[in-house]
């Protein structure tokens, strides 16, 4: 099979969907590995490492694309590539289409097959391709809204960890996954006073004996939602519904409630984010203020730290792009429950239900389409 590495065109995202490592696992399986020239390099390999791990080297994105079967991305394609596919393009990437009707319907009229990284789910539940990047979003949060803090950016004027005589900051994340998890050790760390806001009994007893003293874990609803972020100097969103737009939890007239220049770190921003007054922003151009609160919207935090984020994603990712090179995609579907849950849209039909349910499109069974 002839597998497509396209360089990734939104702003600042320096990941790239494979390593050298990983073409050159493909290339020993009999497949073509086609990278753009230069996709690598915000992620520090270089065509030539591409190159003497068997690759070929495109010099443009249409070459990539012309000749690839399977593309394998990090971001979903945006309006500019969508010229480049075609019907039967095999596409394998981070998509989240629940949080972009324009993208889901440009994608079900491209007759491509969408493989969404962030809904290939085991049979347990886990989201093993979502993972990674959660954990990196996760805490990268808090780094960045400890940067956001200080009165430079905006923020109270804050430092996390406090210091001998002055108590630390207090840091609320809301959802205790992945992301929460990853977001409060890192806090915890740095002694903040933490708070996991979660909606399942299970999670809190389990996160009650693995989170160091400083976390508090505390079951979420309307009430006690207001009550903690009335006192955070820093709330992490960290809200995942499989699949789905994030549900609006924090709202505009709950900023009344906060302290000028507490910092939002809306990590569920792919997902449409849970915060009403949150829109995606870039590493550009990350922070805006509403009502006071510094508001951080990156939709692509791990672009930020590429480097890691590369090496921790296709360590995740490659086992599953070699199924679909060595089987074929419709192959590797029926034989992988996880692989077929991670496909969204097949020949213009939408084969996943919070997808569908977003805007009010029919969902097709996807065992039906594969055969």
């Amino acid at each position: 099979m002839k597998i497509g590495i396209p360089k990734e065109l939104k702003t600042n995202e320096n990941r790239v969907a494979l390593v050298p490592a990983g073409a050159e696992a493909l290339v020993s399986s009999g497949h073509t590995v086609i990278v753009e020239t230069g996709a690598g390099l915000g992620s520090g390999f270089s065509d030539a490492r591409y190159q003497a791990a068997g690759a070929q080297i495109a010099q443009d994105a249409d070459a990539v694309w012309a000749a690839a079967e399977l593309i394998v991305k990090v971001k979903e394609p945006i309006a500019p590539e969508w010229k480049r596919i075609r019907p039967g393009h095999v596409i394998f990437t981070y998509f989240h289409f629940a949080a972009s009707e324009q993208l889901t319907r440009a994608f079900i009229a491209s007759g491509a097959v969408c493989i969404a990284y962030e809904t290939v789910e085991l049979p347990s539940g886990e989201l093993p391709l979502l993972t990674p990047m959660s954990e990196v979003a996760g805490r990268m949060a808090v780094q960045e809204g400890a940067k956001y803090l200080e009165k430079l950016y905006g923020g109270r004027g804050v430092l996390l960890s406090g210091v001998p005589g002055v108590p630390p900051a207090k840091v609320v994340i809301i959802g205790g996954g992945v992301v929460g998890v990853n977001a409060a050790k890192v806090a915890a760390g740095m002694g903040a006073q933490v708070i996991i806001l979660d909606t399942s009994l299970d999670r809190l007893r389990y996160l009650s004996d693995v989170m160091p003293a400083n976390v508090q874990l505390i079951f979420s609803d309307r009430h006690t939602l207001l009550k903690h972020i009335a006192n955070a100097d820093l709330v992490i969103g960290a809200v995942l519904v499989h699949g789905a737009v994030a549900p609006k939890l924090i709202h505009r007239e709950d900023l009344k409630l906060m302290h000028k220049g507490a910092v939002i770190v809306d990590v569920s921003i792919d997902q449409g984010g849970c915060v009403e007054t949150m829109h995606p922003t870039t590493h550009e151009d990350p922070t805006f203020i509403v009502d006071g609160i510094v508001h951080y919207g990156v939709a692509n935090m791990p672009g930020g730290v590429p480097l890691t984020a590369t090496l921790a994603l296709t360590n995740a990712t490659l086992p599953y792009v070699l199924q679909l090179a060595n089987k074929g995609y419709q192959q590797a579907l029926k034989e992988s429950p996880a692989l077929l849950n991670g496909l969204n849209i097949i020949g213009g039909k939408v084969t996943h239900k919070k997808v569908a349910e977003a805007f009010g499109l029919e969902c097709h069974a996807a065992e039906s389409l594969v055969d």
